[in-house]
């Protein structure tokens, strides 16, 4: 037994319904699936991801007897920028027991407009590492302007050493999952955001009486 014609309009019609009831709760699955793999991504960064260590070491510029003590301020933010030359980490690399390359990529330092002190951090995947690039850095840029100092005025001074860290710098286990978590919300959030809303139907015409009809009521009217 087949459908007639006018059925088969009324059971598409059915159906469209239905789905108009089930899609709408389906698209907002989005954010909890994009919550859960972000979750999922970040527990396993901070899990797989080799823990990085940082430790830093401090030299400070002092003036001589004749400079002015601003001297030692503009020199140390000269001191800062030559510490990752290539001068520097040739003779760096030597006591930090790793290539130069390596070396380039594994410290930086840090100075203040008002002070100044020059910060040199190192990085490994060791304490130890991360303390002896540190420290192997500092003093190439010791030796380095202390060879020159008769002329500049002023002089480096071992402020601090760096010494083995105890705690990585890299994130751990638990704040690489909040981090990867809240992303995951963010991507579904800005999918919801996003995605084609439903154009409402347009209501239909009215359809005009045929002009036999009205024609013929008029004349019963007259």
């Amino acid at each position: 037994m087949t459908d007639s014609p006018e059925q088969k309009p009324a059971a598409r019609g059915r159906v469209r319904r239905l789905l108009g009831r089930i899609i709408p709760p389906l698209r907002w699955w989005i954010l909890p699936v994009c919550v859960l793999v972000g979750g999922a991504g970040g527990t396993a960064y901070g899990v797989l991801v080799t823990p990085r260590y940082a430790a830093t070491s401090y030299v400070v510029a002092v003036p001589g007897k004749d400079s002015p003590p601003g001297a030692a301020l503009g020199f140390a933010q000269a001191y800062g920028r030559i510490a990752t030359s290539d001068s520097a980490i040739a003779y760096a690399r030597v006591a930090a027991g790793i290539p130069a390359r390596a070396l380039r990529r594994q410290v930086s330092t840090e100075t203040s407009p008002d002070s100044p002190m020059i910060a040199i951090t190192g990085t490994a995947k060791r304490p130890s590492a991360a303390a002896d690039i540190a420290n192997a850095v500092a003093d190439a840029v010791f030796v380095s302007s202390n060879q020159v100092a008769k002329s500049t005025g002023v002089r480096l001074l071992s402020f601090a050493q760096a010494i083995p860290p105890t705690e990585p710098v890299s994130p751990s286990p638990p704040i690489s999952a909040a981090v990867g978590v809240c992303a995951g919300g963010l991507l579904g959030g800005l999918v919801l955001l996003v995605r084609p809303r439903r154009r409402p139907r347009p209501a239909g015409a009215a359809v005009p009486a045929p002009a036999g009809a009205g024609d013929a009521a008029a004349r019963e009217r007259v």
